[in-house]
Parts: structure tokens; C-alpha cells; sequence
């Protein structure tokens, strides 16, 4: 299945139906007076988050949605049926955004949420309703209410623990590969990954989800390489995986080009707690790792680790620091939400 994260879609709910302009006729009835019914409602168009999907593809093949009108009233005082609701189904981690791509709609992230996009039409008054002691044959009725049409963008924001970030070839999907059940593609030449991969990783007993995005180049932000738009899909993530390739000539300039673009990116991406790790440590010898170490060390100002996801060297080391820091953090956003909560007797 291809991946989309990023879907444009017109919607349009249903206009109302109009009221009827009816008499009652019947044999030996004089005076019948009016009875017609009122027009329905128009359908609504919803967005929905449902299980079992995990990109945006199915809006590739279809970008308009509309719902059903309503129907006309008729006479006898019979209301016309309601129009059908339309419904878009999406993955957990979709944003509905409005048609400049910035301004948020709705942020679904639990699955069953429902949200209403556009509300129908109401349906117009038969004739009935204009009825008075001085207008006793009222022949006018109301149109049904148009409905509403907009323009939307659908944008997925996958839901992981942690988030892996690195230049092209870092290693992230080499260590996806040995740590999971992901199959990523693996190869050496830059941008082998072009779309988010996750896995679940397991140590300990314990199990947390993995997601592996592109490789970012200085300027990304720019737009340069694959540019900056799968950063989205590691905001929600507790924890930042840091690897810098320790075989490339400039590894602490490695790592500041990355922290640069995080911070052009803007957001909450650069205050997350972050991990960095010294990756490919099976080419160095035990003189090289030292120094590297060193040097990155004193550019970010804490502890690096070392790995090779090769030989699996500090990986399961790895694990444990990335689960105990995702741990860390969950608990602190779950306190500070139980903080915010009004308080109830």
C-alpha cells in the first residue's frame, strides 16, 4: 500500500428540501384548508476515525464528498425524508485542516472520534405553517436552506513514543530493521527512505512504537531534499533518537545540522527530550570512538551512546535508555493534563 499523509478534499453537505404548497381535498369537504408537509433536512458530512488504517491513500482516488440532499415536502402534511449523511473515514493522527493549510479544524487522535465538517440544511415550511385566522389559504412555502461547501486538507500525523532523526544513511532504518519487524529499505545511497516507517520495539517485556522518517540535509526547511514535511509525523512523539553517523568526516557537524532545522521547523520539535546516539561504531576502533564520542559530547552537552545495529553492539542499551525516557515523559504530560482539568466535586 503507498503512503499519503496529505489529502485535499472538497465536501459539501446537503442543502434542505423545500416546504409544499398543498390543499386537502376531499369528497364532502368543503374547507380543507392547507397541509403541506415540510422539506428535509440535508446530510451532514462527518469525519471519522476508524481502526485498521494508517495513511491517507483512499482520498487519492477520491477528493469529493458530498451529502445528500433533502427531499421536498408533499401534501397531506408528509415531511420529505431526510438527505443521506456522508462519511470520511481517516487513521488515527489525522488533522483537518481549512483550505490555507494552516488553520485547524479538528485534531483526531483517539479512535472513534467523530467530527462534524459541515452541517446540512434545514428543510423549508409547507404551507401549513403560514396558516392564520387572517390568512386561512396561505400559498406560499419556504426553500430548504443550501448547503455548505468547503475546501479542506487532510494531513496525517503518525502517533509514536519515540521518533528516529538523522542525516541520509545515519543508520535509522538499519536500526528499525534490527530492532522490529519493519522491513524498511536499506541501501547505501542517500533518500533510501522516502516515506515514515514504523515498528514496534520491544525490551524488557516491555513494547513501544518506532518511527522512522527521511533524512533531512541542511535547508530542509527550504525545501531542499524531501524538505521538512515528515517532521510532522514526530511531534507527537515523547522522545527524540538522535543517531549521527560516527563514519562520516563531521559528526558534531552532522549533528548541529539537524538541531538547526528543528529549530527553523519551529514548534515544540526542539524542546523535546532527545537521545543521541554515535551510530556505525563497528567501523571505529577503540581510539576513533573516544575521540568521536568527545566531540559530540561536548557539542550537545550530555551523554552519548554508542551502537551498531550491525552487530547489535549498545542496542539493547539503546532500548532501555529510549523506554525509560518515553516512560518519563508520558508521565509528565499525563500530570500536567490532570492539572489543567477543572476541578469537580
Amino acid at each position: 500500500m503507498k503512503f499519503l499523509d496529505l489529502a485535499k478534499v472538497q465536501i459539501r453537505s446537503g442543502s434542505g428540501g423545500g416546504g409544499a404548497v398543498s390543499f386537502r381535498r376531499e369528497k364532502y369537504l368543503e374547507y380543507g384548508g392547507p397541509d403541506g408537509g415540510d422539506g428535509g433536512r440535508g446530510g451532514d458530512v462527518w469525519v471519522e476515525v476508524v481502526e485498521g488504517l494508517n495513511t491517507l491513500i483512499d482520498f487519492r482516488y477520491q477528493q469529493h464528498f458530498f451529502a445528500k440532499n433533502g427531499q421536498q415536502g408533499m401534501g397531506k402534511q408528509r415531511t420529505g425524508k431526510d438527505g443521506d449523511d456522508v462519511v470520511l473515514r481517516v487513521p488515527v493522527g489525522t488533522e483537518v485542516l481549512e483550505d490555507d493549510g494552516e488553520t485547524v479544524i479538528a485534531d483526531l487522535t483517539e479512535l472513534g472520534e467523530r467530527v462534524r465538517l459541515a452541517k446540512g440544511g434545514n428543510g423549508g415550511f409547507g404551507n401549513l405553517h403560514f396558516k392564520s385566522a387572517t390568512n386561512q389559504a396561505p400559498r406560499r412555502a419556504n426553500p430548504g436552506q443550501e448547503g455548505v461547501e468547503r475546501v479542506i486538507w487532510l494531513r496525517l500525523k503518525l502517533i509514536a513514543d519515540a521518533g528516529l532523526l538523522g542525516l541520509p544513511n545515519a543508520g535509522k532504518s538499519t536500526f528499525l530493521a534490527a530492532t522490529s519487524n519493519a522491513r524498511p529499505k536499506i541501501a547505501d545511497y542517500p533518500f533510501t527512505t522516502l516515506h515514515p516507517n514504523l515498528g514496534v520495539v520491544g525490551v524488557d517485556g516491555a513494547e513501544f512504537v518506532v518511527a522512522d522518517i527521511p533524512g533531512l540535509i541542511e535547508g530542509a526547511h527550504e525545501g531542499k531534499g524531501i524538505g521538512d514535511r515528515f517532521l510532522g509525523h514526530v511531534e507527537r512523539c515523547a522522545v527524540l533518537l538522535h543517531l549521527v553517523d560516527g563514519t562520516s568526516g563531521d559528526p558534531v557537524g552532522d549533528y548541529r545540522t539537524i538541531i538547526d532545522e528543528l529549530e527553523a521547523y519551529g514548534g515544540v520539535l526542539a524542546e523535546k527530550p532527545r537521545l543521541t546516539v554515535l551510530s556505525k561504531t563497528d567501523a571505529l576502533d577503540e581510539e576513533e570512538r573516544a575521540f568521536i564520542k568527545g566531540e559530540v559530547e561536548a557539542a550537545t552537552g550530555a551523554k552519548v551512546m554508542l551502537m551498531s545495529s550491525v552487530t547489535g553492539e549498545g542496542v539493547t542499551d539503546v532500548l532501555r535508555a529510549l523506554r525509560s525516557a518515553i516512560r518519563t515523559q508520558r508521565a509528565e504530560e499525563a500530570a500536567s493534563e490532570a492539572g489543567d482539568a477543572p476541578w469537580q466535586p
